[in-house]
């Protein structure tokens, strides 16, 4: 009877570890997918994104979760560009891209920009691509269709960051090996 319920507490403590890798949002917090990490690929499908090249780079921009993420590749090697600087132009809107390096992409979160992206339809967006001696302005538009905003996460499984999943699994394992073993313990001593 011990084994079975040690197996129960180990059987559930491999669903509760594996429920942070099916909800999490990704290493970038809320909202935070970016078009390299494996949270993209549960990600909406739908939302909005534009992609488009020069002779130098190819840029791939995509609006969800509360931030346009930009994704930069130079175009004849497909080699990530890191450090640059990205200046983003669009409906008289001026903003400079945040570099994250932990994910390499360019996060633009300058609300009066994302506001005015949200809106359905058609974007011109100009980027401005700075690094090391080149220069290179890249223009592409954003379709955001009526209905298919970007959606911002609401749910609360997207708010708890990896640590605190570790913990709730933790902390479920104690109480299953606990009653376990208390049970065990009570047995015994009724015998």
């Amino acid at each position: 009877m011990r084994a079975s319920r040690v197996f129960n507490g180990l059987w559930l403590l491999a669903l509760l570890t594996h429920l942070p890798a099916a909800a999490s949002p990704g290493a970038h917090g809320p909202g935070g997918e970016h078009l390299d990490s494996p949270a993209s690929a549960h990600e909406n499908r739908t939302s909005p994104h534009s992609e488009t090249h020069s002779e130098i780079f190819e840029l791939v921009a995509r609006l969800a979760g509360g931030e346009l993420s930009v994704m930069i590749d130079r175009y004849d090697s497909n080699e990530p560009v890191f450090g640059a600087t990205l200046e983003l132009e669009s409906k008289g809107l001026h903003a400079t891209g945040q570099f994250h390096a932990d994910l390499g992409d360019y996060a633009f979160t300058d609300p009066a920009l994302l506001t005015a992206l949200s809106q359905p339809g058609e974007h011109a967006l100009v980027f401005t691509v700075r690094t090391g001696n080149e220069t290179d302005l890249l223009d592409t538009v954003l379709h955001v269709d009526a209905g298919k905003a970007p959606e911002e996460h609401t749910s609360v499984l997207y708010r708890i960051p990896a640590p605190g999943w570790i913990l709730v699994a933790a902390i479920a394992l104690a109480a299953v090996l606990f009653i376990a073993l208390r049970g065990e313990g009570g047995k015994a001593v009724r015998a």
